[in-house]
């Protein structure tokens, strides 16, 4: 189930004025039913000078070439990443779930994804800057938001950038449909193992993850 064009929530007009505020004075912006495009070709570079310089309330990342703007989390976002959290504390007490990572994404790490999370190392990150290889990582997660890009961004576009980027596990939380979805085994640029289980049943995540998940607590976040 996708949610209706009419529950989508759209980027608020005022955030796009503060954002072409900011932008650098080459990066056209404009908005078109309330999404945000640029009016030319935009450069990595372009990109993160651009993000460098974004409102706090907008979180941009750049996906397949695109100027992408990440819906703000909600109360059971953050309920089901506090969970997932406790897991690995619980199962993996040597990983860190570093929430909203910067991760240098698709072939030759051309893309820039801000992920949920990512699951590495303790102190992977440390002297890293806003954007990290994805060398180390063991996992990207994203907890779906009800907007209207969740489908292309994190069912298409995000599975291809991650595996592109040789991250071994992709873990979606998709609450539109109320599905745990692992994604594992990247080869070529893409996964060859998905694996998608109803909220509720128990999910195997694969080395070099290697943790088993009792999904029954999702159910009571189920819209």
């Amino acid at each position: 189930m996708t949610p209706s064009t009419a529950e989508r929530p759209q980027m608020p007009f005022e955030d796009f004025e503060d954002l072409v505020a900011a932008a650098p004075e080459h990066v056209r912006l404009e908005y078109v039913d309330g999404r945000v495009h640029t009016k030319d070709p935009l450069s990595v570079e372009d990109f993160e000078e651009l993000e460098r310089r974004a409102p706090e309330t907008v979180h941009l990342e750049y996906i397949n070439g695109k100027l992408e703007v990440k819906a703000m989390p909600d109360g059971n976002y953050r309920s089901i990443y506090s969970w997932l959290v406790r897991q690995f504390l619980l199962h993996r007490p040597d990983l860190d779930l570093a929430p909203e990572s910067g991760v240098k994404a698709e072939a030759y790490r051309k893309g820039r994804a801000r992920t949920d999370a990512v699951l590495a190392p303790v102190d992977h990150f440390v002297g890293h800057g806003e954007w990290s290889d994805t060398d180390g990582m063991l996992m990207a997660l994203e907890i779906t938001s009800h907007d209207w890009d969740t489908n292309r961004r994190d069912r298409i576009d995000k599975p291809v950038g991650h595996a592109e980027a040789d991250i071994p596990v992709y873990l979606l939380v998709d609450r539109d449909n109320c599905t745990v979805v692992v994604y594992s085994d990247p080869k070529d640029g893409r996964y060859q193992q998905i694996d998608s289980s109803p909220w509720g049943a128990t999910v195997e995540l694969p080395p070099p993850v290697s943790v088993t998940l009792d999904t029954e607590p999702l159910k009571k976040y189920a819209r």
